[in-house]
């Protein structure tokens, strides 16, 4: 049992992170309501759904630079409370402007909370860190598949302009969060930032291809196919329970790509999963009923299985400046990603969602082969003994057992 031990600060972030991914998925379920409000085009909504990737993806590379130098506590406190609060008046946009800017603001609070959440995720996960960062990050995924549930059938009963109202249920639950932040420190060795990161440049790069293009095909089935089924007649309740589905059975594959990599490697583990994903995605588009969802949800399954994966082998490979690199393997990666949605809602309007998509199935092909020159295992690494001791530490430095700066006490945080 105590191989699957978790610190109590890392199930705390997670839930944190379970309402900020929630809210963050709000947009995608609620588009057939959306388009013809507004009026949108399957272009404008990748347009709008490429502005919110860049304000909630790639501006955490801004955010884990801050984080790693100045107050991540303010960040993991204040980002949750901006994300929801924003987030949820998306059915009262006046315009396409108008949401372009909920979404935007909204994404920001959304990147604050990541970089700094997740470095102390992988901090505390002492000798088993794919676990730790598994946990964290499955928090965030199930609350971006269970979003669907509760915003869609929501806003189709009541109607988009009382959305404003699915902010109270988040805003409960970050208070609860709020009262049981413990301070994070700040460490002499992160205030080099992106400088530190030079001699891992080439690894790194690689790892960020792979979650760039896992990230632009989770995307595109992640956005579209609320769209294409609602178009074969179905509900957007039911659209977003499929989808629902799809984005859960990626989440229990971030729960197990996470152990997995401390077991097996992370490079075998990246590639294989990457590889398995493809042939339930690419058959998915052509199928439909209950042989639609499963092969959907295996596909994303395995898709997701190397989102914790990537986050923990990058800061193995590097081990500086832990928020800057989850920023750049969590938050950048996965805007550059988003980047594609203008031209997937392209092709999309061209030939069709389905083909589209049949395609994108066949990219993760292309994200294993970047993990032929990735090293079998981190150079860097510490074992798990050093982690071990790492994490004690941290925990026991309030007692003043330790010469650093004194440290919460987190595990008195898990008695609460």
């Amino acid at each position: 049992m105590n191989r699957l031990r978790v610190h109590p600060t890392v199930l705390l972030m997670a839930s944190a992170h379970m309402v900020v991914d929630g809210y963050g998925n709000i947009f995608a379920p609620l588009l057939p309501l959306l388009i013809p409000r507004l009026g949108l085009s399957l272009t404008a909504a990748g347009t709008l759904t490429m502005l919110y990737q860049m304000a909630a993806s790639v501006s955490q590379v801004g955010f884990g630079h801050l984080a790693d130098r100045w107050r991540p506590r303010l960040l993991v406190m204040a980002g949750p409370i901006v994300s929801v609060s924003v987030l949820a008046q998306i059915g009262i946009a006046p315009s396409i402007t108008g949401l372009a800017v909920i979404l935007l603001v909204g994404g920001l609070g959304g990147a604050a909370f990541h970089p700094p959440a997740a470095a102390l995720a992988h901090r505390l996960g002492g000798s088993r860190p794919g676990l730790a960062m598994s946990v964290h990050i499955t928090g965030g995924t199930l609350g971006f598949s269970l979003g669907p549930l509760l915003f869609a059938p929501f806003a189709q009963q009541f109607g988009l302009a009382w959305t404003p109202l699915l902010a109270l249920p988040g805003l409960l639950v970050i208070g609860f969060f709020l009262t049981r932040v413990p301070p994070i420190p700040l460490h002499a060795e992160t205030a080099r930032g992106f400088s530190a990161l030079r001699p891992y440049a080439r690894p790194l790069s690689l790892l960020y291809c792979i979650v760039v293009l896992r990230t632009l095909t989770s995307l595109a089935f992640a956005t579209f196919v609320p769209v294409m089924l609602t178009r074969r007649g179905m509900s957007v309740g039911h659209a977003g329970a499929v989808v629902a589905s799809y984005l859960f059975a990626s989440g229990l594959g971030g729960f197990i790509g996470g152990p997995s990599a401390d077991r097996f490697g992370a490079r075998r583990v990246i590639a294989l999963s990457l590889l398995f994903s493809t042939p339930f995605l690419l058959a998915a588009p052509l199928l439909s009923g209950w042989a639609f969802v499963v092969s959907l949800a295996i596909g994303g399954f395995f898709l997701q299985s190397t989102l914790p994966v990537n986050v923990t082998f990058g800061q193995a490979l590097a081990p500086v400046s832990a928020a800057t690199v989850s920023s750049l393997m969590m938050g950048f990666a996965w805007g550059t990603g988003g980047l594609s949605a203008p031209l997937i809602g392209r092709l999309a309007d061209h030939f069709g969602i389905e083909h589209t998509l049949a395609g994108l199935a066949c990219v993760p092909i292309v994200a294993a082969l970047f993990t032929l020159p990735l090293p079998a295992a981190a150079a860097h690494e510490p074992d798990a003994a050093a982690r071990g001791a790492d994490t004690d530490t941290f925990s026991r430095t309030h007692r003043g057992d330790s010469t650093e700066k004194k440290e919460p006490d987190l595990d008195a945080l898990g008695r609460l």
